[in-house]
Parts: C-alpha cells; structure tokens; sequence
C-alpha cells in the first residue's frame, strides 16, 4: 500500500490540532449566482516567480472493464462473489496501473523537470516551477482575482487559458489532470428557507415531537421507522463514518448538537483528515455550515459509530484527492458529500484534458468514476446529494431571470457508482400571516410529496410576488436525467426511468439575439436520479447547531436541502453494516432490486414507500421510480430486514 503521510496526501491529526492548524489559512468562498466575474491578472509564470506548484495527475485503471464486472458480480446475489469485497492490496494488484505504467508516465513527467510521487493507488502528485507545468501540459497559466462581494472576501486563483493536453509520453494512461485550475468550484447542496417564508406559524406535525423547521436526527428516526433497529442495540457500533467536505466547522458545534438531543457519544470519536492543506478557517462564506450539518446528520443517526472528517479546499483537485485518500485508506465504511456543481461543466472550456495518445477528452468526471468503483469493490458505499434547484440543476449557480431554462442534474450525483438521495416535503399544514391579511394563508400538504417549492405559488400570489422574485423557483429536490453517464444495468428496464428531454439549450438572454451557449444532447439513454428521497423542504425543514464567524454560535432553524440525505443515508448506512455485520457495497443494487418488484411496496414490513404527490418543477411523483423522488422513501426497519434475508 502507499503510504498517504509519506506522500502528502494527507495528514491524521487530532480534532484541535486540526482547527489550529489551518486556522491561519483563508477559506475559499463557495461559488454562487452573485460571484462577480474575475479579473485576469495576467501570466502566473511572471507573477509566481519560481515557487512551485503541484497538481495531480490521475491514472486510468489497468483494467476498467474488469473492475466493473466485478462490482456487478460482488452486488449480485447468488453470484459467487457476492459481498466477497476486496482490500486495497487486492483492488490495487488487479485493477490498478501497473508499476510500468506508473513508471512510464512519472518518466515522461520528470523529462519537463518535474517532481513526481505517487499519492495513491491511481493517483500521482507532480510539483514545478509554473514554466514546466505549462510546458509538460501545452497550457497557458493566468491568474485571476475575484472582488469581495457581500459577505464573502476577495480571493485569487489560477487556470489556464486553453484546454491543457497530457504529455505525449503518457500513452493514454492519463484519466485527468486537476489542479492547473483552482477555482472554487462547488456548492453546498443545502438551503435555508428565506425570511418570508420563515415568517410562518406552522403548526407542529402531528406525528413527530418537534415542529417544522426545527426537526432533528430524533424527528428524522420517528419518520423513517428507524426506532426498531436502536431497540435491539443498534448504533452504528464498530462502523466509521466518512464525510468528504470542502469547509471547516468547529467541532464544539456538533458535539453540543448531539448532547442536546440526549445522544451520548464518544468525545474522540472525531479524525480529522487535511487534504492538500486544510480549507482553512471555518467561515460563513466558505460553507462551513454544511460541513457542520453533514457531521450532526450522519452522527446524529448512527451514534456509536466512529467519523472520520476529510476537510479539502474548494478545488477540484482537492476534490479528487479528498476521494482517493478516503477511498484508498478503506477505513470509512460510507462515505457521503454534500457538495456538488453542474454536471455538463467538465466539458467547458478548460474543464478537460486532451489526450494526444487517443484524441479522446478526459477529465475529473472519469478519475473520480473509477474511484468510485474501486469504493465499490471495497465495499464501501457512496453516498451524495441530488441538489436543491429541482429539475434545473444549473440554476443554482447563475441567475434564472438572465438565461433560459433547462433540465440539468448534478454531479457527482449522476455517477452511477454512487447512491444519490433525493428531497421530499413532509405532510402538514403550513399557516402564513400575509400583511394585510387578518387571516393566516393556509397551505396544506396532504401527503409526503416531492420537494418542490411550487407548491408555494399561492403565498408568492398573495405578497405580489413571481417565483423568481418570490426566491421559490427552481427550489425543490434534485432530479432528471445525465447527459454524461449511460443509463445502468440497474436501471434497465425500470418502469419511469426516462431518457433527456429534447429542446433543451443554454442561452444568454441578455444579449440581442439572445446567444445560444450550447444544446444539450437530446434523448439520450441516460442514469436517471435521484435513487432514494427523505425530507430536504426547508420549510418541513431541521435545525442545525452551528458557530457562524460572523454572529457566533445559535442553533438555526428552518435548514434543508438534499444535502441532509446524503449523510442521513450514511448513518443509516452504518446501522445497516452493524445490524447485518458487513459492508452494504453499493446501496443501488439491493435498492433498485427491490423497486423492480411491486410488493416492496406493500404491506406492514415494505421496506420502500411510494411519493406519487408533488413534482420538482418537471418531473412528477408517480407510484415506482421517477426521476423526481427516485425509487420513493424508505423505511429503514424494513429494509434492514429485506437486506438481512438478502
């Protein structure tokens, strides 16, 4: 095995050694529709003299379509590999480059005077001046300067200016070159109800012990039938946690969170692991309260369990590293991310890498797939949010009001290799004082539907307002159909699975004629997510225990979004792994094996529920799969039980 200290990929610390020693280093802030456009400050080259810089180069498994079968065959039951996992040492003897390979690539690199060292199984680190990166990759190094804006600090980064090229001696073997470009690039999947719509004296759900907006991890076990399994002695003991982050938090926050509740837990059952040198400082701006929420959530749900925290800066480069630490480690059982960006953004420009060996693109999306996989044959299930903008995904990233609308997913939502958890809206009436109005505006919601915040036109009607300016749209669960990844085997055949809507192009309204960007590929057989939903409406939403830099510590209602499935499915994930004494694996596979039989859904003991109410702006709830709740809601008792008898 690689040995992560000796390489830098990382570093094990305690929780305080870990605050204290990024707490020097400036967060970057998340991107959003109000980032202002960068400023190029010309040549890195001239202005970084000659300090060095490092990105990382990921290797292709020596054997993709191997890995793959195996996984298919280690998630089949019956098959005689079934759940017969791999170590790392197995993974990395069958399916990784071969030391020739590495040894080939790490030659071509060290030719332009470049350091290299392998960090990982699939991963190399190559240090330079910015010259010799620039040469090695055929790119243009500028960098750029972002303004403060609002609450958020001035920041600089560096990209290059034209789709960079693996070097000719690498003969294919490159999946993706990351870290030439440093733009913070992805968004915490979480969203908080706006001030109007917090105004609301909602009544308390009839069926839970706290009311709206101020649900927690005890709300989440009552609503989803996880009780049975913490009667029998189930916590999560002997599993681990992993989330992958992109912000700080303060670890005080989290632990105050679960004592309030009534959880005993262990004080050292936090690691912190810094990736590519922290994120820095937690901060507002940076997203450190989804950070906070994702330890709160999956904790919360699977007290016993140890956590291990993977804090990354917000690049895409420290994304990949963070996952192939995790990955190749193999100490977290599960593993969820609450971040995410637009799917189709890897191939914009600059967003892939030019393989002259092949002619082919390659980018993130592929390095992190075949981590996913090598995840997968370990065992170790993979959890993510579907995103917060319902069925147009890229509208959380630039302003509805200023381009034209169409369907998008998220990424790394739409990678099959992972289990993406979808939002619905819990049932209950919902009571809205409206100025000028004696009575409150009462909304009822009959059933748990999908999460889609039209439903919320009637009180936009009453102040005046569109959806846009009301702040509604395109609020709801993330769901549709990729336009990156093929449709998989376990979702053939699957009554509501769609391929992508035609018509459907990005375009700039602000010019005369607007501007055609580029069209998406029209019905194509794409994967099709969400996979599983729980509650993300805000407004049915939870509170969360969190220590702002700018306001202090208060615990804070009225939070959502599906960035608390993805680690809700992670502590419920590491209930799973106690109860039944093994790995899950890949949770698709039992999950979508169940959604292909009817009686899954019936009776005391059906392990999965139907949303047929509600819609996320497209797609509409349906009894089975939509691309809208995916497969519906679980129960997590039952489905113990239909895992457990396989």
């Amino acid at each position: 095995m690689v040995s992560l200290q000796k390489h830098g990929a990382a570093f094990l610390c305690g929780v305080a050694a870990c605050v204290l020693s990024s707490a020097g280093q400036a967060a970057l802030p998340y991107p959003s529709a109000e980032t202002p456009k960068a400023v190029d400050r010309g040549l890195l080259r001239e202005q970084a003299g000659e300090r060095s810089i490092t990105v990382t180069v990921a290797l292709k498994l020596h054997d993709a379509a191997g890995a793959e079968t195996l996984l298919q065959r280690i998630n089949t039951a019956g098959d005689p590999q079934y759940h017969r996992f791999l170590t790392p040492e197995q993974f990395q003897a069958r399916f990784a480059p071969t030391r020739a390979e590495v040894e080939k690539v790490s030659a071509g690199l060290r030719a332009y005077g470049l350091t290299v060292e392998r960090a990982t199984t699939t991963t190399l680190h190559v240090s330079g001046t910015p010259d010799r990166i620039e040469r090695a990759f055929s790119v243009t190094l500028h960098t750029f300067d972002v303004p403060a804006h609002g609450a958020s600090p001035s920041y600089s980064f560096r990209a290059p200016l034209q789709r960079p090229s693996a070097p000719e001696a690498a003969g294919g073997l490159v999946a993706a070159v990351v870290g030439l470009d440093t733009q913070p690039r992805f968004k915490p999947r979480s969203v908080r109800a706006s001030a109007t719509q917090r105004a609301a004296a909602q009544k308390k759900p009839s069926t839970l012990p706290d009311p709206f907006g101020f649900l927690t991890v005890a709300d989440f076990a009552q609503q989803y039938d996880v009780g049975p399994l913490y009667a029998k002695g189930v916590t999560g003991k002997g599993r681990t946690i992993g989330i992958v982050t992109l912000a700080n938090f303060t670890p005080s926050d989290v632990f105050t969170y679960w004592s309030s509740i009534g959880l005993s837990v262990d004080p050292n059952r936090l690691t912190i692991v810094n990736i590519d040198g922290g994120p820095g400082a937690p901060s507002d701006a940076s997203g450190s309260l989804e950070t906070t929420l994702d330890v709160e959530q999956s904790g919360g749900i699977a007290p016993g369990a140890k956590m291990i925290v993977y804090l990354a800066p917000n690049t895409n480069q420290a994304f990949v590293d963070a996952f192939a630490t995790a990955i190749d480690s193999n100490q977290a059982d599960s593993i969820s991310v609450s971040w995410g960006e637009w799917e189709f953004f890897d191939n914009l420009e600059n967003g892939a890498v030019t393989d002259p060996y092949s002619g082919r693109t390659v980018s993130s999306l592929q390095a992190l797939h075949e981590l996913f996989i090598q995840a997968a044959i370990q065992g170790q299930s993979m959890f993510c949010a579907a995103g917060d903008a319902g069925a147009y995904d890229i509208y959380g990233e630039v302003d509805p009001s200023q381009f034209s609308t169409f369907l998008s997913v998220d990424y790394p939502a739409s990678d099959p290799i992972i289990t993406t958890g979808g939002g619905t809206t819990l049932p209950g009436e919902q009571d809205y004082s409206v100025p000028g109005q004696s009575q409150p505006l009462v909304i009822n919601v009959p059933t748990e539907q999908v999460w889609g915040w039209d439903y919320l036109i009637p009180l936009c009607a009453a102040l005046g307002l569109d959806p846009v300016s009301c702040g509604i749209f395109p609020g709801g669960g993330g769901g549709g159909v990729s336009v990156e990844f093929p449709t998989p085997l376990y979702q053939f055949a699957l009554s509501g699975v769609q391929r992508s809507q035609p018509g459907q192009a990005f375009v700039d309204e602000t010019t005369s004629p607007p501007t055609t960007i580029f069209a998406l590929p029209a019905r194509f057989a794409g994967r099709n997510v969400p996979d599983i939903s729980f509650n993300a409406d805000p407004q049915t939403g939870y509170l969360v225990d969190y220590t702002s830099d700018s306001s202090g510590f208060a615990p804070e209602p009225f939070w959502g979004g599906t960035s608390f499935v993805g680690p809700q499915l992670n502590g419920v994930t590491a209930l799973l792994d106690q109860d039944t004494r093994h790995r899950q694996g890949l949770l698709n596979f039992p999950l979508y094996l169940l959604g292909h039989f009817g009686q899954s859904y019936q009776g005391h003991n059906a392990p999965l529920r139907y949303v047929t109410q509600g819609d996320n702006w497209f797609y509409t709830g349906r009894k089975g799969y939509s691309p809208a709740a995916g497969l519906g809601i679980m129960d997590v008792a039952n489905f113990a039980k239909a895992i457990g008898g396989h």
